[in-house]
């Protein structure tokens, strides 16, 4: 890993975010700090505070780049795929981030709260999975009824995986094995909200 990210004269707002990414990477937010950030891109730690009014303000940024990347890899692999396929997809994506990058993957969402100056944006990977949810709908695969509130069964669902499988008692399976266990996971959960009766719709039965 490069010691030194070097930048073009007016970008070093996006140095400071590439060497972000580079130190929370393997070390999750605790690793970022301005003077490791500023020393990294090789310019003073006071050069940092032109572009971010603090640590907090750029560790946001950090995040928002990791919601993009993780977003990105959410997508199916076939760009003809259905909604249901992508949701799966969209599922499989997300664990697959927090196997794969699991400092990142703190930073995320298991990272320090934003500061209460900081507006944090709605994270591009639910905003992937709200988008599935309506094409559903679009297509006749989930109902108005069944859509409400879908995307914090499917997110809980995935998001309470990768806890376990970082964290908690799966830590220790191979990932293959946790690769396995998230798929019955995400097929589980699709299952559930695509044949879930809303309790409005049942009793009008």
């Amino acid at each position: 890993m490069p010691d030194r990210t070097t930048y073009h004269h007016g970008d070093l707002r996006a140095a400071l975010i590439e060497a972000g990414l580079d130190l929370t990477r393997c070390g999750g937010p605790g690793a970022l700090t301005i003077r490791e950030v500023t020393r990294r891109v090789g310019v003073s730690p006071n050069a940092a505070y032109r572009h971010f009014a603090d640590r907090d303000s750029l560790l946001e940024e950090v995040r928002v780049a990791i919601h993009n990347r993780m977003a990105d890899g959410m997508a199916p692999d076939d760009p003809r795929a259905g909604p249901m396929a992508r949701l799966r997809a969209v599922g499989m994506g997300y664990v697959e981030f927090a196997l794969s990058e699991p400092g990142w993957f703190s930073v995320a969402f298991f990272g320090e709260p934003a500061a209460d100056h900081v507006a944090r944006p709605f994270p591009a990977p639910l905003w992937e999975l709200l988008s599935t949810l309506d094409r559903m709908v679009y297509a006749g695969q989930l109902s108005p009824a069944q859509r409400i509130g879908a995307e914090w069964s499917c997110f809980a669902a995935v998001h309470g995986f990768a806890e376990l499988a970082l964290h908690g008692p799966l830590k220790d399976l191979p990932h293959d094995e946790l690769r396995h266990i998230a798929g019955q996971v995400v097929d589980t959960v699709i299952a559930g909200v695509t044949t879930y009766v809303p309790p409005t719709t049942a009793n009008e039965r």
